[in-house]
């Protein structure tokens, strides 16, 4: 399961930015009344709805009769990784709607994995940054150094591993019951996990701002030893090009 996790972070934190902003794009053109906060918590119903239909789908498929251990072992796999991808989109669509983009895979997966471990992920990011009282997710994305932020990953990974493989293995045994109670733990396990990353959300980034700001794009100078930490770039406005 370890192996497994970490994997599924790996490829999580890759999805393209410019699908992110797109999708928040779309859900403004089709929502042009919509404040921040409402097209926040579209981000989060549609998140909720992935994660706990995919669970319900992989427990409905994982329970029927024919399904063997490694078919079974496959889906599994399977909703793992649909949970972090979703997750992770999530994370950064929420950002975006913050006026955030940022384009570097570790500053990503710090964000993912603070997200995903809610209060303990908010409370190790403010510890390595040596702040208190402010919302980690800007802080993390915007003004956090590079050497912090891989310091910060590799005790949010360690953390994520313990919590998450007791999670996905007591579900992925839940989903094998029969008579459709498997549909039924996917489902509900699944929108349990999903809760716990928007509740993680909310603490990282806070209230959502009160009109659509401008976007910076988050640089990553300081991966060149001696330059000065990350500053964002001109800003643009959110879903232009």
């Amino acid at each position: 399961m370890p192996r497994l996790l970490t994997e599924a972070l790996d490829k999580a934190v890759s999805i393209p930015s410019s699908t992110i902003e797109a999708h928040v794009a779309t859900l403004r053109r089709r929502n042009p009344h919509a404040s921040p906060e409402q097209i926040v918590r579209m981000l989060e119903q549609e998140y909720l709805l992935v994660v706990a239909g995919t669970g319900a789908a992989v427990g409905a498929a994982a329970a029927l009769p024919a399904v063997g251990t490694g078919v079974a072992l496959a889906l599994t796999t399977s909703d793992v990784a649909t949970f972090f991808g979703a997750s992770a989109a999530f994370s950064l669509a929420v950002a975006s709607v913050h006026g955030i983009a940022v384009q570097d895979t570790e500053r990503r997966r710090a964000l993912l994995l603070a997200t995903i471990l809610g209060d303990s992920g908010a409370r190790a990011v403010s510890d390595a940054a040596e702040i208190s009282g402010l919302h980690i997710g800007r802080v993390l994305l915007t003004r956090m150094p590079m050497t912090t932020v891989r310091k910060v990953n590799t005790t949010l990974t360690r953390r994520l591993v313990r919590n998450q493989a007791a999670k996905q293995t007591g579900l992925a045994v839940g989903r094998l019951m029969p008579f459709g109670v498997g549909a039924a733990i996917g489902a509900i396990g699944g929108r349990a996990l999903g809760r716990s990353v928007v509740d993680g959300a909310r603490t990282a980034f806070g209230p959502a701002p009160q009109q659509f700001t401008h976007q910076v794009e988050v640089s990553v100078r300081d991966e060149v030893p001696g330059l000065p930490a990350p500053t964002p770039s001109e800003p643009r406005q959110l879903g232009q090009g």
